[in-house]
């Protein structure tokens, strides 16, 4: 469990700023969005409501930048913000409000982790980062649900090897999954469509599965 330090101009309750904070066991503290607030404080993970306060999100952050600190950040933001990002806020990472608690708890998880650089995967022309949460294609960032980046994740780790379609749902969905492998085709389609001309990328196995092909 860890400790998070929910920074916000709103009244409301944590979990009303980002509904999937109520079905996760973290322990939340909330408090101004200021950085004043970070004073006595010890979180793993702040997260900083950015959904009608983008300015004071980038000021935020690139007031920790400036300073030299580590902590990390995760922004929450709206669809419509996602336009306002750049690179030069210097976030670790952003969190969509409508995101489910699986996506939440992995960024919180990774972000708690600290960054390391065995975080990184590397196979060809795709980069996995885990800490960041974050997927490129060409050094550009991908944008992926939870379950494309986890499963292009694994492909990325364990390029040249085949997966039958039951394989990669035990390992990427988990062994609690019930679904039916169809659901391993309809990601599989959905994440070649978003790298583009990079889709042959993910190669398809007639009467086996996928394997990752690392050009």
């Amino acid at each position: 469990m860890a400790h998070l330090l929910l920074l916000t101009r709103d009244t409301a309750i944590s979990a009303d700023i980002l509904p999937a904070l109520g079905l996760l066991s973290h322990q939340v503290s909330v408090a101004a969005a200021e950085a004043a607030s970070l004073v006595n404080a010890d979180p793993d993970v702040v997260l900083f409501d950015a959904r009608l306060d983008l300015v004071g999100a980038r000021n935020f952050c690139r007031t920790l930048h400036a300073a030299g600190s580590h902590l990390p950040v995760l922004l929450i933001v709206t669809e419509g913000g996602l336009a306002a990002l750049s690179p030069d806020w210097a976030p670790q990472d952003f969190v969509l409000v409508t995101a489910g608690p699986a996506e939440v708890e992995a960024r919180i998880r990774l972000l708690a982790a600290g960054d390391d650089s065995d975080d990184v995967i590397r196979a060809g022309r795709v980069e996995i980062d885990e800490a960041a949460y974050a997927a490129r294609l060409d050094g550009n960032r991908l944008d992926l649900t939870y379950t494309e980046f986890e499963l292009l994740k694994y492909f990325a780790a364990h390029p040249g090897r085949v997966f039958s379609r039951e394989q990669l749902l035990s390992e990427v969905w988990g062994y609690d999954y019930f679904g039916g492998t169809r659901t391993v085709d309809v990601h599989v389609r959905r994440l070649r469509a978003k790298l583009g001309d990079a889709d042959s990328l993910i190669g398809t196995v007639r009467n086996v599965g996928y394997r990752f092909d690392a050009r």
